[in-house]
């Protein structure tokens, strides 16, 4: 082949394979290799060495001993099980804060719909770690926060159950308002996506018929917004499970949730093949359910 048919071959299908192969190739280096690194680290036996961890030599090529600590071990189980339990409160509190907020910006008009678009992702051009401070502000013993909801309960309860502040920092209470604050942009925007395709002529059409509004909600926009809500929930509760900065803030170390205990078995324990194997353990418990959902949500296209 010329070099002037080659330049043509590059030209028509070279560019083509360049820009379609490029996502893959990031997939490959930045998520297969370092999750073949972590599954390799996870089967290794802890050393004094440095790394801590040695695959092979004197030492078997797989060791299966850190994923059985994962499944017995209680301290584990009960990370899992207040990961999972936390990022699922703060999902649904998102959903239910969310859905009403999203359903709101499809009824506006669109000038006013760009300017509450941008204050959904406002919080976004913020520090994080200066969000979470915050909130522990004001959360705190002395804040007019805690101070408005200390009058406020001692207004409602009878005098033997007054208290001088209410105990928020370093309780699941506060793990999940915070999660809450920070992922619900992550709940409206997705759910703002599937909502603003809808046809508005349905729902017109279902009142004409004599349909309440609450059955014209019920019946005709949750249904087709379903998907909204599985891709936010996702959204939600995938990074929630697995959050590190607020629960180290402001949660109960006594209560670690799973993101902390990879942490603490990485810098502190210097047992890496511990923090491996919870950290696969915990990638497999965020995949799986979400490819088995992807899985038959393709077959029930399919079938349409």
């Amino acid at each position: 082949m010329s070099s002037r048919g080659l330049s043509r071959w590059f030209d028509r299908k070279g560019w083509a394979a360049l820009l379609v192969g490029a996502p893959y190739l990031w997939l490959v280096v930045f998520f297969l290799l370092p999750f073949l690194i972590v599954i390799a680290m996870s089967v290794a036996t802890k050393t004094p060495t440095a790394p801590p961890y040695s695959i092979g030599g004197e030492h078997p090529w797989i060791n299966l001993g850190s994923f059985g600590r994962v499944l017995t071990d209680s301290l584990y189980l009960r990370a899992f099980l207040t990961s999972v339990f936390n990022a699922l409160v703060a999902a649904i509190l998102c959903l239910l804060v969310g859905y009403p907020m999203a359903l709101g910006l499809t009824r506006v008009s669109k000038s006013w719909r760009n300017i509450l678009l941008m204050l959904v992702i406002l919080p976004f051009w913020t520090s994080f770690l200066l969000r979470v401070y915050a909130w522990m502000g004001l959360m705190g013993k002395s804040s007019w926060f805690n101070g408005l909801l200390t009058d406020t309960w001692n207004l409602l309860v009878p005098i033997d159950w007054a208290v001088k502040s209410v105990p928020m920092m370093n309780t699941n209470f506060a793990v999940v308002l915070v999660m809450v604050y920070t992922y619900l942009p992550f709940m409206i925007l997705p759910l703002y996506a599937s909502l603003e395709r809808l046809d508005p002529t349905l729902d017109e059409a279902a009142m004409d018929l004599g349909s309440r509004p609450s059955q014209v909600f019920r019946d005709v926009t949750l249904p087709q917004s379903i998907p909204g809500i599985i891709a936010g929930g996702m959204l939600v509760f995938i990074p929630a499970a697995g959050e590190l900065v607020i629960p180290t803030l402001v949660g109960n170390a006594s209560q670690p949730m799973i993101g902390r205990l990879i942490s603490d078995e990485f810098s502190q324990a210097r047992d890496w093949p511990m923090a491996a194997a919870i950290a696969v353990a915990l990638l497999v418990l965020m995949v799986v359910p979400t490819m088995i959902y992807s899985h038959y949500q393709a077959r029930a296209e399919g079938t349409k």
